[in-house]
């Protein structure tokens, strides 16, 4: 029922003429990578650390293990069906390039709800409104009210209306009426829009519209602080309309995977990279021992944090770029529970609970609505909370969650059953969730890796302005081709290039 993705499938001219690529890193940008260029006639390799493919792009389910640095391996015992996504999650609308290989690899989607304003915001403190949990339409509508009362006012009396004609002024005040459900008197006064405190039904039930809170309660409370800035509808890439795969965002690994199984080696540790005055040599190891592997171009995809630690003959400047570009800190808990009390008991379908403690967020399950058993992402953090939280042990990041997510949803205690945690910046093989740049090393180190050296390209969401997005990595992964190819077959190809 949707339109064809606008993007379209790579026709590129000429052939690699079996020119050996050799592609560390089985994540998306490197299985993109290689699918495009055994379309264009390459052989390609792809050396994979793990024992699976597609790197961040992992929904984890029964069975899934992890290793973090000084922990032992967990595996997942989740029922079978379910899952959580412990990477990428949500497919932005405007993602053309994710969406077209969805449609062109037969990876079916359906709606993520991002936005929820049913889910709640809770603040720890000591405001009025402090350990409350407060819906998100309560929270928005009364706002959003209160300002516009303020600006309403302000205009009303001419404070900011010098540049106004009269009908101008007139204008904006019914906007702002309309925009901030305001009455006659220019006052915000809570209306349907925030909630119901009695809901309305058949018979003598009109309901009973929820009380506003007041602006003084907000600010008290801690609800105005930068801990709940991220509004969702304002981020250009989490406004709706967003989508997933269906049954899992590894989905979309596992169908590139099966495009290029026959030049996958899974369980494949790079130890070096050499640039050659002719072609690349690469060392790894496996179960068997350690190898050597040498083509005539290298893409490597690996994440910078473990690429810095790999040795290498690269360039003073590519080293420099390796070393300065920093990734987040960043982790996620899922929480199976044995029933989806948020549906049953809190009205939630999808959609994300903010708060102002470690847990920074909940997000709750886009799929199997109204099923029997269900699992919360218990917490998605970053920076200093994840780093706090991806110190603690397993069972005690899970304690963590419970203890936190109980002040939210009471029905913890009686309905959880197990957990599995990552942090990505504690995981081998990434050691970060995604690039940061500041305006320093953006300008100064992020062009470094943009251009090969020598016959060593880089590739992946480090290497785009769509950093922590899939779409990051194919686009990352379509640019490293064109410019493979143009450089093998002597042609001026510049990405992205028109149908």
């Amino acid at each position: 029922m949707l339109k064809s993705a606008p993007a379209y499938s790579f026709d590129l001219p000429g052939s690699g003429n079996g020119k050996h690529i050799i592609i560390l890193g089985g994540g998306l940008a490197g299985m993109a990578s290689a699918y495009e260029l055994t379309k264009l006639g390459y052989k390609c390799t792809i050396l994979e650390a793990r024992d699976r493919a597609g790197g961040r792009c992992w929904s984890v389910r029964n069975g899934s293990t992890n290793q973090e640095t000084g922990r032992p391996a967990i595996t997942a015992k989740f029922d079978d069906g379910l899952y959580f996504n412990a990477g990428p999650s949500r497919i932005p609308h405007h993602h053309e390039l994710t969406l077209h290989y969805c449609k062109e690899l037969g990876v079916p989607i359906q709606v993520y709800n991002n936005v929820n304003e049913g889910a709640y915001y809770f603040a720890e403190g000591k405001g009025p409104l402090s350990n409350k949990k407060i819906r998100a339409r309560e929270v928005h509508n009364d706002v959003r009210g209160y300002m516009a009362e303020l600006l309403s006012k302000s205009i009303d009396n001419g404070a900011l209306d010098a540049a106004l004609t009269k009908e101008d002024t007139q204008k904006v005040l019914e906007y702002l009426a309309a925009e901030g459900g305001l009455d006659i008197d220019k006052l915000y006064k809570a209306s349907a829009r925030r909630g119901y405190a009695e809901s309305p039904g058949a018979g003598n039930l009109p309901g009973k519209i929820g009380e506003a809170h007041k602006l003084a309660d907000f600010i008290q409370s801690g609800l105005l602080d930068p801990d709940f800035y991220n509004v969702a509808e304002y981020t250009y890439e989490l406004q709706m309309t967003m989508f997933q795969a269906v049954g899992g965002m590894d989905m979309i690994a596992k169908a590139l995977q099966k495009q290029v199984s026959a030049s996958l080696k899974l369980g494949a540790e790079v130890t070096n990279i050499t640039n050659l005055s002719e072609g690349v040599r690469v060392t790894y190891k496996d179960a068997v021992g350690e190898h050597q592997l040498q083509g005539d171009i290298c893409i490597c995809t690996i994440p910078l944090p473990v690429l810095s630690n790999i040795n290498n003959n690269f360039s003073g400047e590519v080293s420099r770029a390796i070393d300065y570009i920093t990734y987040n800190q960043t982790g996620k808990i899922g929480l199976q529970f044995k029933r989806r009390f948020w549906e049953e008991d809190d009205h939630i379908y999808g959609g994300i609970t903010h708060t102002n403690n470690d847990l920074t967020q909940i997000f709750y399950p886009s799929y199997d609505y109204l099923g029997k058993k269900g699992i919360l992402i218990g917490y998605y953090n970053f920076n200093e909370k994840a780093q706090r939280t991806g110190e603690l042990s397993y069972a005690d990041r899970e304690k963590l969650a419970l203890e936190k997510g109980r002040l939210i949803h009471p029905q913890y205690d009686a309905e959880f059953e197990r957990s599995f945690s990552v942090s990505w910046h504690k995981t081998r093989y990434n050691m970060g969730g995604w690039a940061v740049y500041s305006g320093e090393t953006r300008k100064n180190q992020y062009p470094a890796l943009l251009k090969p050296d020598g016959n060593v390209y880089f590739a992946g969401e480090h290497l785009t302005y769509l950093n922590a997005w899939m779409a990051g990595a194919f686009e990352s992964a379509r640019s490293v081709v064109s410019s493979i190819h143009g450089r093998v077959t002597g042609q001026q190809l510049v990405y992205p290039t028109t149908k």
